[in-house]
């Protein structure tokens, strides 16, 4: 065979090779820089030019269907073993189809969360996304204010980062957005009154472990997601319009705050599965809606100024001592009997 045989095959070979890739070149062009921005880490070795990112199992990436030209809609970072501190890289952008990015550290596995600085600009032009996971890292500054362009955005779970400032007031101005999660971070001041207002089918609000202060917005009392977490703030005042016999929250979570309201007031969601309203100022009876809760498998009311008999029936018969505990005057089973109730 001549040397221009030999040629031609191996420059046919070649193309067949690549119209046989279903990687698009774009994408994996993005995903190299992406890596590469990282410091190419050890964990992401599987992304090898030679090889085909949707056909040959790139590690932390999902490709579409022939249907979407494969192109990558998921990017799940986990656990990177980032040689040294690296911002989110901002090529992340250039994933146009991305709908579901993952950025996030397990606690207490030896890997330090090497990602840091802001959340980048270049985010925005993911007009597709529809889930950002950034969780136990050690991103910084406030949650900026360029994220309100994603409108596709359903999910956002910025939890257990390095974020400050006050909570933006847009966040329900997102027109699909149904679960927010900003746990364990440093925001601080007021609830917005916004927050009241997100969109019908909304199921997750939690804002716990911040720092975080004043009262519940009146506005509240027409949020009906499956589960509220407050906890562990500064808030106070009266968090009863959390309640209602119309709702249908599943889960509430006040423990650890300042709020002081008549507990014997309240009616409550029949839907309940979870009420910790512990180490609070909180007064009163406990209601005998309580013992009408079918699905109530966890209560605690531990802490407060509580006082009067304990409900019994229902569920009430499992819960321990425990979660009553700390009170001014409560009484009955599982507490000591009652003298002057």
């Amino acid at each position: 065979m001549s040397h221009l045989n030999i040629l031609l095959v191996v420059l046919a070979l070649a193309i067949t090779g690549a119209l046989s890739e279903l990687c698009h070149p774009q994408d994996k062009q993005t995903l190299l820089q992406i890596k590469k921005e990282l410091g190419n880490p050890d964990s992401l070795s599987s992304w090898i030019p030679t090889n085909d990112c949707c056909k040959d199992n790139w590690e932390a990436i999902s490709c579409g269907t022939e249907a979407d030209s494969y192109r990558v809609y998921a990017l799940v970072l986990k656990d990177l073993n980032l040689p040294k501190p690296y911002p989110i890289p901002p090529s992340i952008g250039n994933l146009p189809y991305l709908k579901f990015l993952s950025i996030s550290f397990t606690q207490n596995i030896g890997i330090i969360p090497n990602i840091v600085g802001p959340i980048p600009p270049t985010i925005t032009k993911l007009t597709m996304l529809r889930q950002l996971t950034i969780t136990n890292t050690n991103i910084s500054g406030h949650i900026p204010y360029f994220l309100s362009q994603i409108k596709t955005l359903d999910s956002i779970d910025l939890s257990y980062n390095k974020l400050s400032g006050y909570l933006p007031t847009w966040l329900p101005s997102l027109p699909n957005l149904i679960s927010i999660n900003l746990d364990s971070n440093r925001f601080s001041g007021p609830i917005p009154d916004s927050f009241g207002s997100f969109r019908k089918g909304f199921w997750l609000l939690s804002l716990a472990k911040n720092r975080l202060t004043g009262k519940i917005p009146a506005t509240f009392a027409k949020l009906d997601g499956d589960i509220v977490d407050l906890s562990m703030n500064k808030l106070d005042g009266d968090a009863s319009l959390l309640f209602g016999p119309r709702k249908y929250t599943m889960k509430i979570f006040l423990q650890y705050n300042m709020f002081a309201f008549d507990f014997g007031k309240l009616e409550f969601p029949k839907t309940l599965v979870m009420l910790d309203v512990s180490h609070n100022r909180i007064y009163g009876t406990l209601p005998k809606g309580l013992a009408t809760l079918k699905n109530l498998v966890s209560l605690d009311v531990s802490y407060n100024n509580l006082c009067g008999k304990i409900p019994q029936g229902g569920n009430m018969k499992f819960f321990t001592e425990y979660v009553y505990a700390h009170n001014k005057c409560l009484c009955g089973s599982p507490l000591p009997s009652c003298k002057h109730f």
